[in-house]
């Protein structure tokens, strides 16, 4: 496992997003497979963890928090974030007094004494905008409860609104194969001279670009991949990248032409964002051991050739990009 520059910390470049051992939003997922999940990550070289206090409302950061008594806590970078939690809701979650509420609940949760990273939790951009919410975080680090901040983001707009606080500390965005508006907006390059680290979430969009789905396959009720297609429920761009379920179908089929002898449909996903040098943790998630393992194997695969790259750019802005709906 290869590991990146996190303001002034050493992180694996590919992490866990823990979002789906939540066991809410991705189907049901068992406590023996979640802790699975977690050791093989680490037998894996993983170090960064990324989960969140709404993911089953607390359960990924207690299974993260269990799985951590057994392991020395400074072998690890612990993300959180705050602003989506059911209750109180929105929006006294953006309240000063909740924003510390939640974070003080995330450390309980997690079993630790201070954060190596909180995030504001795709917060509006109304919300973005209002200097208590940015002052709040800050007095948390000064109090050491946190030892950065910095947000996970749904557009372009709400990224550069982000980064006109020079202590803001990184960005967590989608940024797939299928939604490359970080890098071709210039984002990411205006990230990398900020030093501002970039998290990648969803890098195999929703599963998409795993490559398995096919036009019969289901999802549970509860999955956002079955309830939010349309953007229902929450921003559309963190299900299949915005592009639908069929439409993503169609998109892979186009895709798989593109990927090079020694490469599997998402290792090339995988290797596509570790290589934008902008990027400094990519963290997909995983439902089981296989997955997990699989998915920090990217780390050990050499950089994508220069005309691969080529192509797979050419494809998202002539096929791909025009299908893309939510904020970019």
């Amino acid at each position: 496992m290869k590991h990146r520059n996190f303001n002034g910390a050493d992180v694996s470049e590919v992490g866990l997003g823990c979002w789906q051992i939540g066991g809410d939003q991705w189907g049901d997922v068992a406590e023996t497979d979640a802790l699975g999940v977690l050791r093989a990550s680490v037998e894996a070289g993983v170090t960064f963890l990324d989960t969140a206090d709404v993911y089953g409302a607390g359960r990924s950061e207690e299974l993260i928090g269990r799985f951590l008594k057994d392991y020395k806590r400074a072998d690890f970078f612990i993300a959180s974030k705050f602003g989506r939690f059911p209750r109180p809701g929105w929006p006294g979650n953006f309240d000063p007094k909740m924003i510390r509420e939640h974070t003080e609940n995330s450390l309980k949760r997690l079993g630790i004494e201070r954060l190596d990273l909180t995030q504001l939790h795709c917060l509006p951009l109304e919300q973005l905008k209002r200097a208590e919410v940015w002052d709040t975080v800050r007095a948390l680090k000064q109090e050491g409860k946190i030892r950065r901040f910095g947000a996970s983001v749904e557009s372009t707009a709400e990224a550069e609104e982000c980064l006109k606080h020079a202590d803001c500390a990184s960005l967590q965005i989608i940024f797939n194969i299928f939604r490359q508006t970080p890098e071709t907006s210039g984002l990411l390059d205006r990230c990398a001279k900020a030093g501002v680290a970039i998290i990648v979430r969803l890098p195999l969009a929703s599963g998409l670009l795993a490559g398995k789905y096919t036009p019969t396959t289901t999802f549970a009720p509860e999955d956002h991949r079955t309830n939010n297609r349309n953007g229902e429920r929450f921003n559309v761009g963190e299900t299949f990248a915005g592009l639908g379920f069929e439409t993503g179908l169609a998109m892979v089929e186009k895709l798989k032409p593109l990927v090079p002898t020694g490469y599997t449909l998402p290792q090339l996903a995988l290797r596509w964002c570790l290589d934008h040098e902008a990027v400094t943790t990519i963290i997909p998630g995983a439902r089981n051991r296989g997955q997990a393992l699989n998915n920090s194997a990217a780390s050990d695969l050499p950089p994508l050739p220069a005309d691969v790259l080529a192509r797979v750019r050419e494809f998202f802005l002539k096929d791909v990009k025009s299908a893309v709906r939510g904020p970019d």
